[in-house]
């Protein structure tokens, strides 16, 4: 105050400028001297003009220049590819299920496509109150939504089935169909949900986007399938005359049908099976010198290059190499034999505005003898510092949704057998993918390791628990109906039961992924690889991983059983 008090006295009549990060934003005249430090600026401003003027002031100076660390650049061209492979995507998916559910469950299906196309306008018309941004991977999420959504009606139509074959009158096996499955929806939405909260808050970019696609997904698919189904079926049954919808078809009447395998006696030939796979993956991992990082993980900048004809790879690599000094650079087919992704350590570590034009100029150089007939359709940079904060936050999102999933399971089930049961399927699933993509990787068939790949990491998390505590909420049904049965023996009937559920499901979202990695572009090829091997994954895991540890977890503490 005493500083400003003596120049403001000294400066009488003269202009003092208010001057931010070298632009200066008002020049009032001093009227007089200001003893207490109050000041006011007078003038004929506007109130937004007086209100920006009040922030600056507020607002201090930067404690350091900005710097552009990160940065992400598509062309219009490449956009609408984008759009029009979501859309396709999109289309196709909901095609494909729709037939299915119709072909399976028959006018129960119809039932179920019925509350699928409410669950698009829901997912749709939440996202435009929200004012989120549709990017490709949220497009996948809701593409991935449509095969998760079936899920649930897959649940509770098989308990309806499951009912009417029991004898039960129509409307008390619909009751009874829809009060059996709903923990087990409420639960496997829960886990789900889990994973998708933590990509929300730890992911960045195109991930937040798959991420509030994926969450407001499972809520519109939980309210569709548990109530909008379940209001339909009843309205039709009330109606004056009744309607009884069959809820299978002559393919479907007999598939599973009296099924019994005994799973839990072929569980050590899964172990060695799965254990063989991540074995080859890690000397795979160690024969490519690790994984095959994206520059998400490791920093640098990516040029994808569309040229007017076919190029060869190896030919451009040789061409702008020595242009970037050497340094680390990989160029590779991206999707078409036209298309290539040139990838960078050139500067990256230098962060200026002036680098990246360096490194363009580079680029521009190294392609001179292709002329003016090439376009770069997309870049990204990440720094260093960015890059290597993308790698902790992404595994600790992996920490967090595994830790997360082992405290509900446990908390639901109140058993440490299951909790441990389900992490242990879980790591087999993440490393399972991690090793198969290495091994693909050695004979030549090389996906990036980057943000898009985590988020199918706890994708297949949320999915493959999903399927985990479906199973768990059979056994211990299956328990409490025959508590003095023996351990394994009740462990093979939930798998069993439930083992039509499983295929089904499983089939559902296949159908959805593998439009995925046909239509949804060269963005999205290693997310929807990771997801089709996930899917299978989590399946098997459940099957030979989570429940067999169950047992062979729980002899070796407690033989009186699963009351602990």
């Amino acid at each position: 105050a005493q500083k400003w008090r003596k120049l403001t006295a000294d400066n009488i009549g003269k202009r003092i400028a208010i001057v931010l990060d070298d632009n200066v934003y008002s020049a009032p005249t001093v009227q007089g001297e200001i003893p207490n430090g109050n000041s006011s600026i007078s003038g004929s401003f506007t109130v937004d003009e007086a209100k920006d003027l009040a922030n600056i002031l507020k607002a201090g100076k930067l404690p350091a220049p900005t710097r552009i660390v990160e940065e992400a650049i598509v062309g219009p061209t490449l956009g609408q590819e984008a759009i029009n492979q979501g859309v396709l995507s999109t289309l196709a998916g909901i095609l494909l299920v729709v037939i299915f559910m119709f072909m399976y469950y028959n006018k129960g299906g119809i039932v179920a496509n019925v509350a699928l196309v409410f669950n698009l306008f829901f997912i749709l018309g939440i996202m435009a109150q929200l004012n989120s941004v549709l990017t490709l991977p949220g497009i996948a999420g809701i593409v991935l939504t449509i095969g998760m959504a079936v899920d649930a009606n897959v649940l509770i139509f098989e308990r309806i089935r499951e009912e009417l074959k029991a004898g039960r009158k129509y409307q008390e096996a619909i009751s009874l169909g829809y009060e059996k499955a709903f923990w087990s929806i409420f639960d496997a939405n829960v886990t789900t949900l889990l994973a998708g909260v933590i990509l929300l808050y730890l992911g960045s970019g195109p991930v937040k986007g798959f991420a509030i696609t994926l969450i407001i997904g499972i809520f519109c698919s939980f309210f569709t399938a548990v109530y909008i189904t379940k209001v339909l079926l009843s309205w039709l049954y009330k109606m004056k005359n009744p309607v009884e919808l069959p809820f299978e078809t002559g393919i479907s009447k007999n598939l599973f049908k009296n099924f019994n395998y005994d799973f839990i006696g072929k569980r050590k030939l899964a172990y060695a099976f799965s254990s063989s796979i991540i074995v080859l993956g890690i000397i795979c991992t160690i024969i490519n010198g690790g994984l095959n990082l994206g520059v998400d993980f490791k920093g640098g900048r990516y040029y994808v290059v569309r040229f007017e004809q076919p190029v060869v790879a190896s030919d451009i690599r040789s061409q702008v190499v020595p242009f970037f000094q050497n340094t680390g650079t990989e160029v590779k087919t991206f999707g078409s034999n036209n298309q290539v992704k040139v990838t960078t350590s050139y500067l990256i570590e230098q962060e200026s505005t002036e680098s990246d034009n360096l490194v363009r100029s580079a680029l521009d150089k190294g392609l001179v003898k292709y002329g003016k007939k090439y376009e770069v359709m997309s870049s990204s940079k990440v720094g260093a510092t960015i890059a290597d904060d993308i790698m902790r936050t992404s595994i600790l999102s992996m920490i967090l949704a595994i830790i997360g999933i082992f405290i509900y399971v446990l908390f639901r089930f109140r058993n440490r057998s299951f909790g441990f049961g389900g992490v242990v399927a879980l790591f087999h699933d993440a490393i399972l993918v991690l090793a198969l993509f290495s091994i693909l990787h050695t004979f030549g068939i090389s996906f990036e390791i980057d943000q898009v790949f985590i988020a199918a990491i706890l994708t297949i998390v949320g999915y493959s628990i999903n399927d985990t505590v479906v199973i768990y909420d059979r056994i211990r049904e299956v328990q409490e109906q025959n508590p003095l049965a023996d351990l394994a023996t009740s462990l093979n009937q939930a798998i069993n039961f439930t083992f039509s559920r499983t295929i089904m499901t499983a089939f559902t979202v296949l159908l959805v992924v593998i439009i995925l990695l046909l239509f949804g572009g060269e963005v999205l090829r290693g997310f929807s690889l990771a997801l089709l091997i996930g899917v299978v994954s989590g399946s098997y895991s459940t099957i030979y991983i989570a429940v067999p540890i169950v047992l062979d977890f729980y002899t070796k503490k407690d033989t009186k059983g699963l009351d602990s």
